[in-house]
């Protein structure tokens, strides 16, 4: 069965998922990044997740509501999380220095398989794809999870404030430097 399902995945969801591979291996590595570029990856989560819940329930009220609470309570669960060790900014650069993460790939990949199980459950026409348990518990999972990567860049967003006046741009980019050459 699970060989027929793989026969039948678009060839476009393997590039997919390559590319999420390598942007999310991308991440693990300590970076220098302006503030825009931090919400790049939570703009195109958070949209394609969106997209996700209006391309398998439609206009559904169930489903946009829940996935509406699940981007909420992942937004809460980031007040409460401190920056990650060693998020630095540099006011002299105006960018940020981000020590590589295991986490933005993690995510990226839980959201990519939650989506492809829908896309098997609604391609296969199974009945519990109908359930509002389903719907909900998918559209409030899509929310939770790519909310998470919002939270994540919020979280590094509010850490200016703390790290600005302690680093340099020259510091930053010896440090960034030092890691490169270590890693």
């Amino acid at each position: 069965m699970l060989i027929e399902i793989l026969k039948h995945t678009p060839l476009w969801v393997f590039v997919l998922f390559l590319a999420l591979l390598v942007y999310g291996y991308s991440q693990s590595k300590n970076r220098t990044v302006s503030p825009r570029r931090i919400a790049f990856l939570p703009v195109v989560m958070i949209s394609l997740s969106f997209y996700g819940v209006l391309s398998a329930f439609y206009l559904s009220f169930i489903a946009l509501a829940l996935w509406g609470v699940g981007l909420g309570v992942s937004i809460l669960v980031g007040k409460l999380l401190l920056a990650p060790p060693g998020v630095n900014y540099s006011n002299e650069t105006r960018s940020f220095y981000i020590p590589g993460s295991w986490l933005p790939l993690i995510l990226m990949l839980v959201v990519f398989f939650i989506k492809y199980a829908v896309g098997v459950v609604l391609a296969r026409q199974l009945a519990v794809g109908n359930t509002a348990l389903f719907i909900g518990s998918v559209s409030f999972l899509y929310g939770f999870f790519s909310g998470l990567f919002l939270s994540r860049a919020l979280v590094v967003w509010r850490s200016k404030k703390r790290t600005a006046s302690k680093i340099s741009g020259s510091q930053l980019n010896r440090a960034h430097a030092d890691d490169a050459s270590a890693g």
